[in-house]
């Protein structure tokens, strides 16, 4: 997919790019850039939790994807661009389950076929400034508690606000963002951050401290955060975090530690201030030829506050122990431990890849889940635009009030960019 940078050199690939901040020659003013893609996502599942069985259609889920979006620079620095994104089950009788709304991807409400505006923004750049406006996705590298993700290649969640890069200070790009809204990939979802003031945010990435060595630290504080509250009073409180990693690229020896805190003035019916959350996480793997491997550990405790989405608990986590279940969030008063071995081999045509991990929870009987296993296996590959993803997973579950549950996943999605 195809990008015009709008922006001045080195600051557009933080907004663009995640968080690379490669110096980039600037381009002349161009006419419009479109780009797209189209794509499918198939999922079946079979669960002893919640009754479901592998093949039911109604336990299926099914979208087709379109994605279209434009970039223009008008010169002077000015410029804009937008996305729109649509799904549909198409009316194909091999799942009644929708991508989008439903659990556990994004939400709750089955929504089989619309569509959203999923960016549309206005940038400005100078020197080495550059100020992003409107609705937009948030790239991880730079934002992690508030960040936007892709399902079926739509954007899951975007934010309305304005996004300021700099990078005077050489190797090192410091940016401030003002978030009002998080929007997810369907109208209906769209939360307020804060009750009237907004999310703000500051980050710095450095890349020439160390040789190969990427540093990140963000910080975020929300006024009257929607997800804070004093049950004792019936108020909105305020909310902050703080994210850091350090990580190493290094082929032969890449490595990483990373550590979030989330704290704020909430406090429960009876007085008593609800507990920070933290996580501490690190990493480390290896190459030689077309193999590839990593070890991931890391730990939760069991706080009040979401390590997700600027506190609303809802998308995907920035923690690197998250498999898409567990890992990702605190669980009250339940302190978790995770590890996770990944390995894959790169063929010819795309790379073969396979996880195992594992997570346990704190053993007491007032705690509902004790461990969960994790397997999984796949391939994907990049052909002339067409990407393709297929993986199977199996989880099992154990508890302290009931037997341990089963769980199986066969995913198969495919899409083509242009």
């Amino acid at each position: 997919m195809k990008k015009l940078l709008l922006l001045s050199a080195a600051a557009s690939a933080v907004i663009y790019a995640g968080g690379d901040i490669t110096p980039i020659e600037p381009s002349a003013p161009a006419t419009a850039d479109f780009w797209g893609q189209i794509g499918f996502f198939y999922q079946a599942e079979d669960s002893d939790l919640l009754g479901w069985d592998m093949g039911d259609k109604e336990n299926n889920w099914f979208s087709a994807t379109v994605v279209l979006g434009v970039d223009k620079q008008f010169g002077n620095g000015f410029g804009f661009g937008a996305e729109v994104a649509g799904w549909s089950g198409m009316g194909f009788d091999i799942g009644d389950r929708t991508l989008f709304k439903t659990v556990p991807l994004i939400a709750t409400v089955v929504d089989d076929t619309s569509a959203e505006v999923s960016q549309a923004y206005l940038t400005y750049s100078f020197g080495n400034t550059a100020i992003k406006a409107g609705r937009q996705a948030l790239p991880k590298a730079v934002s992690p508690w508030a960040w936007s993700d892709r399902t079926g290649g739509v954007v899951d969640f975007s934010y309305d606000g304005v996004v300021i890069a700099n990078t005077d200070i050489a190797g090192t790009t410091l940016v401030a963002a003002w978030v009002d809204q998080t929007n997810a990939a369907d109208p209906v979802d769209n939360v307020d951050v804060s009750d009237k003031y907004g999310l703000y945010m500051l980050s710095a990435i450095n890349k020439s401290i160390a040789e190969n060595t990427t540093i990140a630290v963000s910080g975020y504080y929300i006024p009257k955060s929607q997800f804070v509250r004093d049950y004792q009073v019936g108020r909105l409180r305020d909310g902050w975090s703080l994210w850091a990693s350090v990580e190493n690229g290094d082929d032969a020896l890449n490595w990483g530690l990373q550590a979030a805190y989330v704290d704020g003035d909430g406090r429960y019916a009876n007085g008593n201030e609800m507990g920070e959350t933290f996580a501490v996480s690190g990493k480390i793997g290896s190459s030689w030829g077309d193999f590839d491997t990593e070890f991931v550990a890391g730990y939760i405790n069991g706080g009040a506050y979401s390590l997700k989405n600027a506190g609303s608990g809802l998308g995907t986590s920035a923690v690197w122990t998250f498999n898409g279940d567990y890992g990702g969030d605190a669980v009250l008063s339940e302190d978790q431990w995770s590890v996770i071995a990944k390995a894959g081999y790169r063929l010819p045509v795309g790379k073969l890849y396979g996880n195992l991990g594992y997570w346990s929870y704190d053993d007491d009987a007032t705690h509902t889940l004790q461990d969960a296993f994790d397997a999984r296996a796949g391939y994907k590959f990049t052909v002339s635009g067409l990407s393709g993803n297929i993986e199977y997973r199996y989880l099992t579950q154990s508890f302290n009030n009931m037997s341990d549950k089963d769980r199986q996943r066969v995913r198969v999605e495919a899409y083509y960019k242009f």
